[in-house]
């Protein structure tokens, strides 16, 4: 019998096996205890203690909404009832997202029925609108025509698709609904320290609207300061007209005509049509299957849902749970994989109505084996060398706000809407106290410049007539045994999908309850730019075993996303609300 080949042996007659053998072990154990702090720039005592309730609870990014949706959930009404109630208050007591004038998803699990639906009142590009509206003579980008003007408005959403889901799948009425929103317009609300600041910060965008500095800014310029009451007499007016006369009073009664006045008098292109014509869509979601839980999410004109489910599809054959949570090995994986969507998104990703987006493809498992296969386990792949797949051949803004809602009877709503940029253009329709988004920044003016998020894109997203801007918001819901088990969803224009990404595996792999999953650090790949964007606190040997493997890190002042989640366990509901951005507030009953 041959006698074993001991250590000895080894370093006697193999000194290259044993040395090889030492390096895996040392890469083992540097990858699996680095980096396993939690971020402690969020010094608070619970922060790692989610709220609990039985019966109901609302999660978003403002506390007076909360409450104002937790009372309608303690009055007997449903999910979609405290949702639509909060998207309305939202606009009101957080108006640099929250919205009239802008537009976004809303994703509702009808329990009863055991239905999953997306209402999509994303904004349209006006019946005026061409190809090549943002371009100056010399064929460049006009970044101040995209971005900051009456141009750059897109037909709006939110109070359409408020009113579609309540009248659809709620039980209270629209003055019910509004009655918060209208309230804390007429009378005003203490201005918090938060909002303050950002005030100071967005002065200069709101600066050329007159009625934007009337209601945000005192008359001699100033800022409200903390304590002070901010009262929107014009908004609190629009409120009650569309409380009396539901979503026509908006596109096309008395608001339509302020706005399409509006439009004429500063070179929008903005008609009593468009609005007129505007109607929100109701479409399948998108799902998956993660480690046994089913994923549904937001289908285009968001790439959210699809890549979301196409990262998480990648993922899925990597151990991550044995890995370590942000360990050098985990992050390196999850960044590759997220390269590698983003680079489809530029090339497959539009809306649906107006080009064919290869949905099934893109998000079939046997699309990720095929990426799968072309990551590095242990050297990052420059961007430059990744193009867009092809998914055919397998024979088969950062001022956006997200608010998650769950009711007694396991209904539940995952809403995210916005006006694009924070304060959207800056401009307010004189008399209305509604600000306008600037979402045609959302539509590639040139194939291949950036939009104001470095997000690239072709002629999926070109700019039509009624067609919706591709968006990156993804509120979400993921069930299990068709219980409503997460719900979830974030701000941050490119970095909301990631973001989810990040919430998702940092329940199920990693088996974080939803604060510590909250609270974890964040990190960033969007294909172009070529960067690894990483929250501040993650643990510096592991930046420097990124760095070894190729990835150029960028440590970023920033907070990535703002979640608002809810999770579901057995008959107790658990909430966090994300402490990057202040004033948010999860409540349960």
């Amino acid at each position: 019998m041959k006698r074993p080949k001991n250590w000895r042996f080894l370093l006697k007659k193999k000194p290259i096996i044993l040395f090889s053998i030492v390096i895996l072990v040392q890469i083992f154990f540097a990858n699996n205890i680095c980096s396993q702090e939690v971020n402690p720039t969020f010094n608070l005592e619970d922060r790692f203690h989610p709220v609990t309730s039985r019966n109901g609870m609302v999660a978003t990014q403002e506390a007076l909404a909360t409450r104002a949706g937790l009372e309608v959930l303690k009055e007997g009404g449903n999910a979609i009832d405290a949702a639509v109630t909060v998207g309305f208050t939202l606009a009101v007591t957080l108006p640099r997202a929250g919205n009239l004038g802008g537009g976004g998803f809303m994703l509702i699990h009808l329990a009863d029925r055991n239905q999953n639906l997306a209402i999509d009142y994303r904004e349209k590009a006006p019946l005026a609108a061409t190809k090549d509206m943002f371009l100056d003579e010399n064929g460049e980008v006009n970044q101040k025509k995209v971005k900051f003007s009456h141009l750059s408005v897109g037909v709006p959403g939110t109070v359409a698709g408020m009113i579609m889901a309540l009248e659809k799948y709620g039980t209270i009425s629209l003055a019910r609904a509004l009655k918060p929103a209208i309230e804390l317009a007429s009378k005003g609300y203490p201005v918090t320290e938060y909002f303050r600041d950002s005030l100071l910060l967005y002065k200069q965008v709101m600066a050329d609207s007159p009625p934007s500095m009337d209601i945000f800014y005192k008359p001699d310029g100033s800022v409200y300061q903390e304590g002070e009451i901010l009262i929107q007499k014009d908004l609190a007016a629009s409120l009650k007209l569309i409380a009396k006369n539901g979503k026509d009073a908006f596109y096309r009664g008395a608001i339509a005509e302020k706005i399409v006045a509006d439009m004429a008098a500063n070179g929008g292109i903005i008609t009593k049509a468009d609005l007129a014509k505007y109607e929100p869509v109701i479409r399948q979601p998108v799902t998956g299957n993660y480690r046994g839980y089913e994923l549904i999410s937001m289908p285009p004109p968001s790439s959210g849902g699809i890549h979301l489910i196409q990262i998480l599809n990648i993922l899925e054959r990597f151990r991550l749970g044995t890995l370590g949570h942000n360990t050098a090995q985990a992050i390196h994986l999850m960044t590759e994989s997220m390269k590698l969507a983003y680079a489809d998104r530029s090339k497959y990703l539009g809306d649906s109505d107006f080009v064919s987006v290869p949905i099934r493809q893109l998000t079939s498992k046997k699309y990720a084996d095929k990426l799968r296969r072309k990551i590095n386990y242990y050297r990052a792949t420059p961007a430059r060398e990744i193009a867009p797949g092809n998914p055919y051949n397998l024979g088969e803004g950062n001022q956006t706000t997200h608010y998650s809602v769950i009711d007694r009877s396991g209904n539940a709503v995952a809403n995210t809407y916005t006006l694009n940029f924070n304060y959207g253009t800056g401009i307010t329709v004189p008399g209305t106290g509604i600000l306008l988004n600037n979402e045609m920044d959302d539509f590639v003016a040139k194939p291949g410049i950036p939009n104001d998020y470095g997000l690239i894109g072709g002629a999926a997203n070109a700019i039509a007539p009624e067609k919706r801007m591709l968006s990156s918001m993804t509120p979400t819901i993921v069930l299990k045994d068709n219980q409503p088990f997460l719900i979830t969803g974030s701000p941050g224009g490119s970095k909301i999908i990631t973001t989810v990404v990040q919430i998702i595996t940092n329940v199920i792999d990693y088996k974080m309850n939803v604060a510590e999953a909250t609270n974890a650090v964040r990190f960033h790949h969007q294909w172009f730019p070529d960067r690894l964007e990483i929250e501040q606190d993650l643990n510096g040997d592991t930046i420097r075993l990124l760095t070894r493997r190729g990835h150029n890190i960028v440590k970023t002042n920033a907070a990535i996303g703002s979640t608002q989640s809810i999770m579901k366990l057995g008959d107790r509901l658990y909430g966090a609300s994300d402490p990057r951005r202040l004033d948010a507030l999860t409540l349960g009953y």
